[in-house]
């Protein structure tokens, strides 16, 4: 499935507080959706300089609670047969997940973000600048 690439370790940076959980019946994720929290390791803290000003992040985080993947699907939003990499399954071979998101606050090295599908206790990998359009 992987052809001839070797694994390699990633180290997360922090962890998703909320309080969605996987669908055990549906795709997707239940419970309220508020304001999560990514609370960042402490060694994260130089990183965080001037992120404040920023209204949008994206957020790379890992998929913790994923299944198995299936090469072909319903897709949840409208039924279609798809592939993985034409839907946005949480099912997907690397377990890697990207959202953008709405910042609202950090304090310390916790950051306050809105429209974060990550269910509780997600690693967090990455935080970047949300892209905008070209």
């Amino acid at each position: 499935m992987y052809g001839d690439a070797e694994p390699f370790e990633i180290y997360p940076i922090g962890t998703v507080k909320n309080d969605l959980r996987r669908s055990e019946h549906d795709f997707g994720v239940v419970g309220k959706r508020t304001v999560s929290r990514i609370e960042l390791v402490p060694s994260q803290e130089t990183f965080l300089y001037r992120l404040e000003e920023e209204k949008h992040i994206t957020v790379v985080y890992y998929l913790h609670e994923s299944e198995r993947v299936r090469s072909v699907f319903k897709r949840g939003v409208d039924g279609k047969q798809v592939g993985v990499f034409a839907s946005r399954t949480p099912h997907r071979l690397s377990r890697i997940a990207i959202q953008d998101v709405e910042l609202i606050k950090v304090e310390g090295t916790t950051l306050f973000v809105k429209g974060l599908d990550a269910i509780n206790g997600s690693p967090v990998l990455d935080i970047k600048l949300k892209m905008t359009a070209p």
